[in-house]
């Protein structure tokens, strides 16, 4: 299955882009990630949704031909980071290439709730109309403390964490395989 994975930090050394390194390691006989990089997008502007740059284009074009979203975000003030709310309205907006599309989210970060908040946030905007982004349902993914959980070298040690992931992906193959009639 080919997964887009759209990470909600621009940190060159970000502990949700870890998790998403992880994910795609440990899981690439069942899951062909592709990182969906928004460090490059603009901000959005109305007045060019019509002919958007050729890097929200490509970054659609990504979005449109993957099976499945990966949406791994960290916490800022209670929600989701600026860039990701950013890359999320290049999405909604023109081809809409997020209706329907089977959506699943992680997260991580240093404090002790793993970015639960950003997630409520995170799973609204999912439901918005423009969005519409099916969800997979109570698998949440809230890696608090994740610094003590990683190494340097990007190397989960928290097995708790990891037999969790396993459960999670396990669903989430079952569950898109419901989603989109493979089952």
């Amino acid at each position: 299955m080919r997964v887009a994975a759209i990470i909600g930090s621009n940190r060159e050394h970000s502990f949700n882009r870890m998790l998403v390194d992880y994910i795609a390691k440990t899981y690439r006989e069942q899951l062909d990630v592709e990182i969906a990089d928004i460090r490059e997008l603009p901000f959005y502007n109305q007045d060019h949704e019509a002919s958007p740059p050729a890097s929200v284009l490509q970054f659609r074009e990504q979005i449109a031909e993957a099976d499945a979203v990966l949406w791994a975000t960290p916490e800022y003030n209670y929600s989701i980071p600026g860039v990701l709310k950013n890359a999320i309205d290049w999405l909604s907006r023109g081809d809409k290439v997020l209706v329907g599309k089977p959506s699943w989210i992680v997260g991580a970060s240093m404090g002790t709730l793993g970015s639960v908040r950003a997630q409520g946030h995170l799973r609204d905007i999912l439901f918005s109309p423009g969005v519409s982004s099916p969800l997979l349902p109570g698998n949440e993914v809230y890696v608090g403390q994740v610094h003590e959980k990683f190494d340097a070298e990007g190397r989960l040690l928290h097995e708790p964490t990891a037999a969790f992931l396993d459960i999670v992906v396990s669903n989430f193959l079952t569950w898109h395989a419901k989603q989109t009639g493979r089952a």
